[in-house]
């Protein structure tokens, strides 16, 4: 004997509430009417182009002429040719940059969320590169590596002799590292203040309950605040990775991609524009996006699986309810049948299924 067929024995359908308001077909319309622009306007100027963009990954094409079929002779140039699975590997770069930032932005956020004295100055000063334009930052960061300049002559201030330091943006054995730690410097302040705003939505009362039971900040760390942020700390993830991928205003501006700077995004800037390959272009936007969600389904799966026993309850008591909900439906749907004499409540002397 199930729950369920127990509870149609004992349930009518007057004791189980339900909907008894009309729809109102008026307000429906209204919202339909005020969705179907904005997802007009995101078909139209976003889907639309990018599924002709697929289309044109598999011709030989330029902007002006006869586009001509060519199957996957794109696809397959990109993962042949030397140097566009170069910048692929560029990507590496930005990745390590990428999860150096979010570990400096949890750190600064961890600090900055509680009473410190001058952490609206610090708040302030580290979200404000983020507020200047792309390009600003990159000739900030050009002048800031160039030979001679402010960093040399901070490091000179320091000690060091210009003729033993190294060319910032030259020497292809540093020079994408420069460029990462800009990127850093210009995204940490976004970072940071999501990573604040997880952690002071979390209750106050569970930093008391911890340090009556003797816990330390390490493990209010690790077992108050990393669960309670790990939403957050997913989506700045998720962010900083895909942005990596995609990095394209401070190489194209700081060195046009030169000794050996050039990222995915500038090099396919170059073949779309100043060689006209669009085929191949479309290719390789094709190629980037399906890299993205990838990354991006890993990412899931492993902080998904670092992440498994952090649980406050909720989602238990979301399984809880669904369930509960499953029973509630499955009783009424039974109540109506034996109400409505549709089915007899019970057959040969047992329940009836």
């Amino acid at each position: 004997m199930t729950t369920a067929l127990t509870d149609a024995a004992v349930v009518s359908s007057d004791d189980i509430p339900f909907n008894t308001h009309k729809r109102d077909w008026k307000k429906t319309g209204i919202i339909i009417a005020f969705c179907a622009i904005p997802v007009a306007l995101l078909v139209i100027f976003t889907y639309w182009p990018f599924i002709q963009m697929c289309g044109y990954s598999f011709y030989k094409m330029k902007y002006i002429g006869t586009p001509r079929f060519i199957g996957l002779k794109n696809y397959i140039d990109i993962f042949t040719r030397p140097e566009l699975l170069a910048t692929l590997k560029l990507s590496l770069y930005y990745m390590a940059g990428a999860l150096i930032q979010v570990a400096m932005a949890l750190y600064f956020a961890t600090v900055l969320a509680f009473k410190v004295h001058g952490s609206g100055v610090f708040k302030a000063s580290m979200f404000f590169p983020y507020l200047i334009n792309g390009i600003a930052v990159g000739f900030i960061f050009k002048f800031f590596y160039t030979r001679g300049y402010v960093l040399d002559t901070v490091l000179q201030w320091c000690g060091f002799s210009q003729d033993a330091l190294p060319y910032w943006l030259r020497d292809q054995s540093i020079n994408n590292w420069s460029l990462v730690a800009a990127s850093i410097w210009r995204y940490l302040g976004s970072t940071l203040i999501l990573f604040i705003g997880a952690i002071m939505s979390i209750d106050s009362s569970l930093y008391e309950a911890a340090e009556i039971d003797g816990a330390n900040k390490w493990q209010q760390f690790k077992h108050i605040i990393l669960p309670g942020i790990q939403t957050i700390l997913v989506l700045n993830i998720i962010l900083s990775i895909t942005g990596s991928l995609s990095a394209f205003e401070g190489p194209y501006v700081i060195t046009s991609g030169a000794n050996g700077t050039g990222t995915y995004m500038v090099q396919m800037d170059k073949i779309a524009h100043t060689d006209q390959k669009v085929g191949l272009a479309s290719a390789m936007a094709v190629v980037l996006l399906i890299i993205i969600i990838f990354c991006t389904i890993l990412q899931k799966l492993v902080m998904g699986f670092l992440f498994r026993d952090a649980d406050d309850g909720t989602k238990k008591a979301a399984k809880v309810a669904r369930k509960a909900d499953k029973a509630r439906r499955r009783a009424l749907k039974q109540a109506n049948k034996v109400k409505a004499g549709n089915a007899p409540l019970f057959k040969n002397g047992k329940v009836s299924a």
